[in-house]
């Protein structure tokens, strides 16, 4: 689900880029800025004529609207309803629908309009009033795919694993379901219990989860005796995480060790501000960290190291990724890696790197993909992931032994070098 959660400016990596059925979480749905005090939505409103929630409702001239109305007019002359149940849609209720269809005809799953029901619901999944099971979801080659379950919680407890994709919902179909549509279908009260259809190595499988509230621990630390080698996880980049991350980075440099291994396997992102601020520890000053690309219909914001410059002279460092990690963690590894200051080891991360903006529009929400995330040597982010120096396989025995291969591989670059 990246920044303040201000009504003014709320730019969270990941979203729509990322979307949670979590508890509690924060929208790290990605990418997110919200409202109006920021570059994007003073681009817009800078435009006239004004309505009232000051968007440019100028008409498109160049636009022939002539079958839009053809069909307005149809369905007004020639519907009939042919349940009991049903209800004819007001013209308020049309208009609505109309923009769902023109949000959804940009074939973006982050671009998308909710309604005044859905834009509530939203709304609250960002200030975390609700509850869930603890995974992190989005669409991936036009499937619902978990891309991590979290630490400590419901998801993980019940097996879920990255990749799984998600086909059925307490038995309906996810086919062409949007990410948000799928988000609200898996949250619901404490207690209560979802049911999933996944597809997993080509074979189905049901899993029933039931709804908790859930606490995250967002990192965890230790020293490697044998070797030397001091491993920080960060689960996710919250905005506690920085300040979490630099006590575990002062344990580090007050252990001696100058071999540190930075696990964000699973890391499904968060606050970009996170990012920026933990990248700071290992980049100088001004160094670039990601690029929010607007294609040009802005000016390219970007993102620069603070240079702490704490981190002990002579220090080698391992950043372990997987394809659980998205987002915030695919910001830091690529600025890492781009900089040569790190050695990426793992496989391949998730590939989200948009950025979208909330507007009010209609007593909803429209969600709009405004820029990407391009890393310091250029790489898009979005649909591309990070690629490791290194690759290494987690070995499904490691489940089973409590052994790490991909940790393993990392002690073993760290003390030989190779």
């Amino acid at each position: 689900m990246d920044i303040q959660e201000v009504r003014g400016r709320c730019r969270e990596v990941a979203t729509r880029g990322i979307a949670f059925a979590l508890v509690a979480a924060l929208a790290f749905a990605g990418g997110l800025v919200v409202g109006g005090g920021n570059s994007s939505a003073a681009a817009v409103i800078t435009r006239i004529p004004f309505i009232g929630d000051g968007l440019d409702a100028t008409p498109d001239q160049s636009v022939d609207l002539t079958d839009f109305w053809k069909a307005w007019n149809a369905l007004n002359a020639n519907y009939v309803i042919t349940h009991a149940s049903s209800t004819l849609p007001s013209a308020r209720e049309r208009v609505l629908g109309a923009i769902q269809g023109l949000a959804d005809s940009y074939n973006d799953p982050y671009t998308v309009f909710f309604p005044p029901v859905e834009a509530k619901a939203f709304s609250d999944s960002i200030s975390g009033s609700f509850a869930g099971v603890g995974m992190e979801i989005d669409i991936k080659d036009d499937v619902l795919t978990v891309v991590a379950p979290l630490k400590g919680t419901p998801a993980e407890a019940a097996g879920i694993l990255a990749g799984d994709q998600v086909i059925a919902i307490n038995g309906k179909s996810t086919d062409g379901v949007s990410l948000d549509k799928a988000v609200s279908q898996i949250r619901g009260p404490v207690g209560t219990t979802v049911e999933l259809a996944i597809i997993r190595a080509g074979k189905p499988l049901n899993i029933k989860i039931v709804r908790q509230t859930i606490q995250v621990p967002e990192t965890d630390e230790e020293m490697d005796v044998a070797s030397g080698v001091y491993r920080i996880a960060l689960y996710e980049f919250t905005s506690n995480s920085a300040a979490l991350f630099s006590e575990a980075f002062a344990h580090f440099r007050a252990s001696g060790s100058r071999k540190l291994v930075i696990d964000l396997r699973g890391n499904p992102g968060g606050y970009l501000d996170a990012a920026v601020d933990i990248a700071s520890h290992f980049l100088p000053k001004g160094a670039k960290i990601v690029t929010e690309d607007f294609g040009g219909k802005e000016p390219n914001n970007v993102h620069t190291s603070f240079g702490y410059a704490d981190l002990p002279q002579g220090t080698k460092i391992v950043v372990l990724i997987d394809g659980g990690s998205a987002s915030a963690s695919e910001i830091f590894a690529g600025a890492l890696q781009d900089h040569h200051a790190a050695t990426v080891i793992g496989t391949k991360s998730f590939g989200k790197g948009s950025v979208q903006t909330l507007l009010d529009l209609a007593d909803g929400s429209l969600k709009i993909t405004v820029a990407r995330w391009v890393t310091p040597e250029g790489h898009w982010i979005m649909g591309n992931g990070v690629t490791p120096d290194i690759v290494v396989a987690y070995q499904k025995a490691d489940t089973e032994t409590g052994n790490d291969s991909q940790v393993t591989r990392a002690i073993e670059f760290l003390t030989t070098g190779k």
